[in-house]
């Protein structure tokens, strides 16, 4: 079961909402689950209640609260054209400082991971070279880690890449983060495509989604996760 909770951003004083699970059994650790360009929709509810099965507290922020509170959309072309409006209303900045809020939340109680998807993906990755207090993260299909591969990472993440996407290059990505960070995994999923981590989606394998899954807890686990 999930609550909603309201929380403060640092960079201007905001309060924004963020979906918010206790965990089942003994506590792990904290994850911040940072949503598609689609708001807290269906999927990322479902994925809070997961990882909330996993032994996780969970928190999803809200981040285009400033542009509409409580937003969601189809996967739709409307959709995304509306997502994207609000990511370039918004900024980079504010959306980081928000997930700032949720692990500095979260971190009184252990350690705090992320992960994300499409746009949160993207803002995994640009956490774990910004931000503090992160764990580790795991980065699913994020249109701007290629752009961003260069950058100095503070805690350990990896990537997760579907080799249909007909929006993320899988090989150019995992290219340019492995020239950058060899150590750093990047994961390519032979049969799926985008937003695979959405049981139910036309390009979702549930093999493939349940590997990754896989691999982001044993990331967890081997960076501080009980």
């Amino acid at each position: 079961m999930s609550d909603t909770v309201t929380l403060t951003s640092a960079i201007d004083g905001f309060s924004f909402t963020a979906l918010h699970a206790q965990p089942e059994g003994a506590r792990k650790g904290g994850v911040v689950v940072i949503q598609e360009i689609f708001g807290l929709d269906q999927y990322v509810q479902a994925d809070v209640a997961r990882w909330a099965a996993r032994g996780f507290e969970v928190l999803a922020p809200s981040i285009f609260d400033r542009a509409e509170p409580g937003f969601t959309a189809e996967h739709d072309p409307k959709g995304f054209q509306t997502g994207v409006s609000y990511v370039q209303k918004i900024g980079i900045d504010a959306m980081l400082s928000d997930i700032q809020a949720c692990i500095d939340d979260l971190a009184a109680r252990g350690p705090v991971f992320a992960v994300g998807y499409c746009l949160g993906g993207s803002l995994v990755w640009l956490s774990a070279a910004r931000l503090k207090g992160l764990a580790a993260g795991a980065a699913y299909y994020g249109s701007m880690i290629a752009a961003n591969a260069e950058l100095a990472l503070n805690a350990p993440v990896i990537v997760h890449l579907g080799r249909k996407d007909g929006h993320i290059p899988a090989d150019e990505v995992k290219a340019k983060v492995e020239a950058a960070h060899p150590d750093v995994p990047v994961y390519v999923y032979e049969n799926s495509g985008h937003g695979f981590n959405n049981d139910g989606r036309p390009d979702s394998d549930l093999a493939d989604a349940e590997q990754a899954r896989a691999r982001t807890v044993e990331l967890f686990e081997a960076h501080g996760a009980r």
